[in-house]
C-alpha cells in the first residue's frame, strides 16, 4: 500500500467564556488554565511522534495549542486564516437564547437547512467546508508521507472528519469534538482512514 500522510487533528482547549454558551466563531477568545492543561496533554501524547509541521488557525485559542505542541518538537507553528471557526456574523458573541430572541425562528430554519443556511453576515457550513478543505489539501500535499498537526476548532474539525469519512455535511452535528480532543486521520491516494476520533488525552 502507498505511503500515507497522517493528520493529528486537535480541537483547541477550553475557552474562557465556555460557561456562557457564546457563539464565539471568529471572535478572539483565549483558553483557560484547564485549556492549557488540555493542550499540554495532547503535546505529551504526541511527544514521541515524528512531526513534520504544526498548523493552526490564526485565532489565539488555537495558536496557543499549536505553540505548546510545536515546542516539544523544536518546530515553529504556522497559522492559516482559512482554518478559522465558522463566521457567525451577527450571531457572534451571542448565546443561543439571545439568538432566538433577536432572530426569531432562525435557529429552527438553520436546523432544517443545516448545510446551506447562511448566518446573517456570516457563513453557512457549506461555506466553511469550501474554505477549509482546499487549505487542508495544500498542507497534506506539502507533507506527503509525513505526520502533521492541525489545531483547529469544533466546526472546522467536523468538516474535516466528515470529508474524510465521505459523510454528508447534514450529519455535521453528529460528530462530537470536545475541548482538547485528538483525532487521527491517515490519508492515502484517493481515500482516508479515521484511526481515532475525539480522544481526550490525560496529562502525565
Amino acid at each position: 500500500m502507498d505511503a500515507y500522510t497522517r493528520l493529528y487533528l486537535v480541537r483547541h482547549g477550553q475557552v474562557t467564556n465556555h460557561l456562557d454558551g457564546t457563539c464565539n466563531g471568529q471572535k478572539d477568545v483565549d483558553i483557560t488554565e484547564l485549556g492549557i492543561g488540555q493542550m499540554e496533554a495532547v503535546a505529551d501524547r504526541l511527544r514521541d511522534e515524528n512531526l513534520a509541521a504544526v498548523y493552526s488557525s490564526d485565532l489565539i485559542r488555537t495558536r496557543r495549542g499549536g505553540e505548546i505542541i510545536a515546542e516539544a518538537h523544536g518546530l515553529i507553528p504556522e497559522q492559516y486564516s482559512a482554518f478559522r471557526e465558522l463566521d457567525f456574523g451577527l450571531w457572534e458573541g451571542l448565546n443561543i437564547d439571545q439568538v432566538e430572541e433577536l432572530f426569531p425562528g432562525a435557529l429552527n430554519e438553520r436546523r432544517m437547512r443545516i448545510v446551506d443556511y447562511r448566518i446573517p453576515e456570516g457563513e453557512s457550513i457549506g461555506d466553511l467546508a469550501g474554505r477549509v478543505i482546499p487549505a487542508l489539501k495544500e498542507i497534506l500535499d506539502a507533507h506527503h508521507g509525513k505526520n502533521v498537526v492541525l489545531v483547529a476548532h469544533g466546526g472546522v474539525n467536523r468538516v474535516i472528519l466528515a470529508d474524510a469519512m465521505n459523510l454528508d455535511l447534514k450529519n455535521f452535528f453528529s460528530i462530537e469534538q470536545d475541548f482538547g480532543c485528538l483525532n487521527v486521520i491517515d490519508y492515502f491516494p484517493g481515500f482516508a482512514v479515521v484511526k481515532l476520533m475525539n480522544e481526550r488525552p490525560l496529562k502525565k
